[in-house]
C-alpha cells in the first residue's frame, strides 16, 4: 500500500505511482529431507511449494530462478566449468591383515620359528604357501601345520591363496 505525501502535488500530471509485483510466483515454500537411493542415505531431498498467477508454469517459474541464481553466482564462480572430482574408493591393496607379520597369529615357538627360518615375515607371505610346501619346512610336521591352518581360518584365511602384486611397495621399503 502507497502512501500519499505532499510531494504527490509537485509530480507531472500523467504519472501514476504504482505499488504492484509483477512476478508469476505468489507463494513458494521449500523444505529440506533426508533422502535414501539404494545404500546410500546421505543424500538430500529439496521440495518446492510453489503458487504461480498462471502466466508461467512451476517448472518454467524454477527453470528461470536457476538460470538467474547461476548468472548471479557467476561473478564469483564460473559453474559451468566446474566439475566434480570423481569419487575414488580408495580400498587397500590388500587386506591390512596380511600386511601384518606371522608374529601376531601367536602361534606355538616351534610353529614361529620355522615360518621364520623360511623367510616368512607376514601373513600375506604365509597364506601363498601351501600344505605340502610348508610340510618341507624342517621341524615343521602335521601338528605345527594344523595350527597355522586353525589360526589362519579363525581369521578367515587359508593357505594356498593367490596374491597378485605381492609383496606391495610399502612392504619393499
Amino acid at each position: 500500500s502507497s502512501r500519499l505525501s505532499s510531494d504527490d502535488d509537485e509530480r507531472p500530471i500523467g504519472r501514476l505511482l504504482l505499488d504492484a509485483s509483477f512476478s508469476p510466483v505468489e507463494r513458494i515454500a521449500y523444505s529440506v529431507e533426508s533422502a535414501r537411493v539404494e545404500q546410500r542415505t546421505d543424500l538430500d531431498k529439496l521440495i518446492i511449494d510453489m503458487e504461480t498467477n498462471g502466466t508461467l508454469d512451476r517448472e518454467e517459474a524454477i527453470r528461470r530462478a536457476s538460470t538467474i541464481l547461476a548468472e548471479q553466482l557467476d561473478a564469483f564462480v564460473d559453474l559451468r566449468d566446474v566439475t566434480e572430482p570423481e569419487e575414488k574408493e580408495e580400498k587397500p591393496e590388500f587386506d591390512p591383515i596380511l600386511l601384518r607379520p606371522v608374529d601376531d597369529l601367536e602361534l606355538t615357538v616351534r610353529s614361529a620359528n620355522c615360518l621364520k627360518a623360511e623367510q616368512i615375515q607376514y601373513i600375506g607371505d604365509l597364506v601363498q604357501r601351501t600344505e605340502v610346501e610348508l610340510l618341507k619346512t624342517p621341524n615343521l610336521g602335521k601338528k605345527s601345520l594344523t595350527e597355522i591352518k586353525d589360526v589362519l581360518a579363525s581369521r578367515g584365511l587359508s593357505l594356498g591363496m593367490r596374491l597378485e602384486n605381492w609383496p606391495p611397495a610399502s612392504l619393499a621399503e
